[in-house]
């Protein structure tokens, strides 16, 4: 892990305005360093993250758009987000992927001793993940599990269980909104210093589900590679989403979007 009492902070950035939605423009070691620094500051740090899907399902659900703007840090997950902000002359330095994110704090946490929660999954999928990763991650520091089937009412009950583990980073391996809902209502009350959502990276990490390769993920069609692997829920699903995304920037270009987020203002 990073020596904390010599590396400097992150530096102080304003965020950049897409769709208008406020988007952090951080690199992938700007952004590990940002949670690193939010544990040893004793603050809490809830992290969203945008895909061409998101982006568009943001725009029909009022919630979704509220829990994601709400976020401390919002990253781009999908590489046309990278590509639209550039086109949109409002320039991110890379794509931040949840999953890469994910993999890289769970170094960090098994290195410096910190504690970590997962929340997600199904129960079979979530005892595989977590083998794999004690695997790979074998001093890691596990506070607690729990799979991600639970009623809406059950919410509050969840993150007191979060809380009594002690956890220092929460990943979340929910859909959305379920999950950028499940933070926004119940993050701070968790008692956890970095709460991430990271999708179906549990799939991944469990070995469920194969990640495209390198490749297909700097050719920004990842969704691609998903898509072929589930065509009948994901094909159509994608192929909408991403007509959908691009008539969103190509009207961008026409008209801008006013930013909807009060806290778009320099950020750490």
């Amino acid at each position: 892990m990073t020596d904390t009492t010599t590396t400097p902070p992150v530096p102080a950035v304003p965020r950049r305005s897409l769709f208008g939605v406020g988007l952090d423009p951080l690199t992938m070691d700007q952004t590990v360093r940002r949670c690193v620094d939010a544990v040893r500051d004793g603050e809490q740090l809830e992290i969203g993250v945008v895909n061409a899907a998101k982006l568009v399902n943001m725009r029909r659900d009022p919630a979704l758009a509220a829990a994601v703007t709400g976020c401390d840090l919002v990253l781009a997950d999908g590489q046309a987000v990278v590509w639209a902000a550039r086109i949109l002359r409002s320039p991110l330095p890379e794509r931040v992927a949840g999953i890469d994110l994910f993999t890289r704090l769970l170094a960090e946490a098994e290195t410096a001793g910190l504690s970590v929660y997962f929340l997600g999954a199904k129960q079979p999928v979530l005892d595989l993940m977590l083998l794999h990763i004690a695997e790979r991650f074998p001093k890691l520091k596990v506070a607690g599990s729990r799979n991600g089937y639970f009623e809406d009412a059950q919410q509050g009950e969840v993150a007191d269980a979060i809380a009594a583990g002690r956890a220092q980073l929460l990943f979340l391996g929910m859909t959305s909104p379920k999950k950028e809902i499940f933070t926004a209502g119940y993050g701070a009350r968790t008692g956890v210093n970095v709460v991430h959502g990271v999708g179906g990276s549990f799939d991944i990490l469990a070995g469920v589900t194969k990640r495209a390769p390198v490749l297909w993920q700097r050719l920004g069609v990842e969704w691609l590679y998903r898509a072929l692997q589930e065509p009948r829920r994901l094909g159509r699903r994608y192929l909408t989403t991403n007509v959908l995304f691009l008539l969103m920037t190509v009207r961008e270009l026409v008209h801008r979007t006013p930013t909807a987020d009060p806290r778009s203002a320099t950020r750490r």
